[in-house]
């Protein structure tokens, strides 16, 4: 990537920021798209017809429509919520379950696209658990029979946030269907995945897509559900601006993403991802991809030559994203962490990166350091980073 998008995150002066997995840093016209909505048309959506509040809710429309293209959806499927977390919930709790019904997911997951499903075995709900090989990949076979006519949903993230593998969508959204029939729905966690590969959801053949506006250069407090049959889906909240029509007995859902965002949504946050998606389109997924992989295989090539450093996550580039996992003997991966920071400015996440059953299954009780790349990194960035893990090593 160019000096021209360094220049929009001028946060990168001070610092080597590597945790983009966590948060993305936020460019100038993101930020000034923000702006914009608060000194020039502040005012609410669809709630009026003078002319700030036509100009907004054009403008707010105008970002559902931005992001739906970003992802190959059609206009109106694009459901803006505060982040993946409650996107994946309002798919727990929008659907009606019966007891006996089964959901499949894996041992990958966030804790956001586990919990969900954990919580409803209150309701009866049988929850099948598929467990990855230790480099984070899945032999399709072992998806088969987990899956029956009982299967109600398949819930799996395109890549994990702590290993950077990606996982063979297409190919587990055929078996979901193969062997849980045309009823069986099937969800992808993509919020590592939206940001740095190109995702169509028309290829990927799921039925809801859950992502995070600040994982991919958008304001906090942003998020993106996708539904491919709004009329699936009960909504969760119920209130002002969700309907066509009340009466004291009953009430008509508006159409579209509309009937589930009730109340005053966070206008500026949707107006700013809808100006991320800009962004990221101007420079271009592929681009963004085929870089970001130059900056993995010279991250990963380098941790590895590192004496007491253990990489985790499969080496090969074609299965990964520049999402990396390691920890190094005689330390514990918060204090590496806070020695990148006093020694280069390098601020990477440690920890259990909300994954506590995958780290249990890996045998790290203390989590891992994980470094994050995104198009604003260099690799100059990443030399220093492995010039300064060398010497963490050394001293240990």
């Amino acid at each position: 990537m160019n000096e021209r998008i360094r220049a929009d995150f001028p946060i990168l002066k001070d610092i080597i920021y590597m945790d983009s997995a966590a948060t993305s840093l936020t460019p100038e016209p993101v930020l000034e798209a923000v702006l914009s909505y608060y000194r020039e048309y502040n005012a609410n959506v669809g709630r009026g017809v003078h002319r700030l509040s036509q100009v907004v809710s054009q403008k707010y429309k105008d970002a559902h429509r931005k992001v739906a293209g970003f992802i190959g959806a059609n206009e109106g499927e694009v459901i803006f919520t505060k982040n993946t977390t409650e996107a994946i919930n309002m798919v727990a709790y929008g659907l009606n379950w019966a007891k006996g019904d089964e959901i499949v997911t894996t041992l990958l997951e966030h804790h956001s696209n586990f919990l969900p499903w954990l919580r409803l075995k209150e309701k009866g709900v049988h929850l099948k658990i598929v467990k990855p090989n230790k480099a984070g990949l899945f032999e399709l076979s072992d998806f088969e029979p987990a899956m029956s006519d009982r299967t109600r949903l398949v819930a799996v993230t395109q890549v994990s946030n702590v290993l950077g593998t990606i996982s063979p969508i297409k190919e587990i959204s055929a078996i979901c269907k193969e062997k849980g029939g045309e009823d069986s729905l099937f969800l992808v966690d993509g919020a590592q995945s939206a940001p740095h590969i190109p995702v169509d959801v028309g290829e990927l053949g799921c039925d809801f897509i859950a992502f995070s506006g600040h994982k991919m250069l958008g304001p906090t407090g942003t998020g993106v559900l996708w539904v491919k049959n709004p009329n699936e889906l009960e909504p969760t909240l119920f209130g002002g601006g969700m309907i066509e029509s009340v009466s004291k007995d009953d009430y008509t859902l508006a159409g579209g993403y509309e009937r589930f965002e009730a109340g005053t949504p966070h206008i500026a946050g949707g107006i700013g991802l809808g100006r991320a998606v800009d962004y990221l389109k101007e420079v271009g997924t592929g681009e963004i991809r085929d870089y970001e992989e130059r900056l993995a295989k010279k991250l990963l090539e380098g941790l590895q030559s590192i004496e007491k450093v253990q990489v985790y996550g499969s080496t090969n580039l074609n299965e990964r994203i520049g999402v990396i996992s390691f920890t190094m003997t005689g330390l514990h991966p918060h204090e590496i962490a806070l020695m990148l920071d006093e020694a280069s400015d390098i601020l990477v996440r440690s920890g259990h990166h909300c994954c506590m059953p995958l780290m249990d299954y890996l045998g790290l009780k203390d989590g891992t350091v994980r470094a994050s790349v995104y198009l604003y990194n260099t690799e100059g960035e990443v030399d220093t980073f492995l010039e300064t893990v060398e010497r963490i090593a050394k001293v240990v």
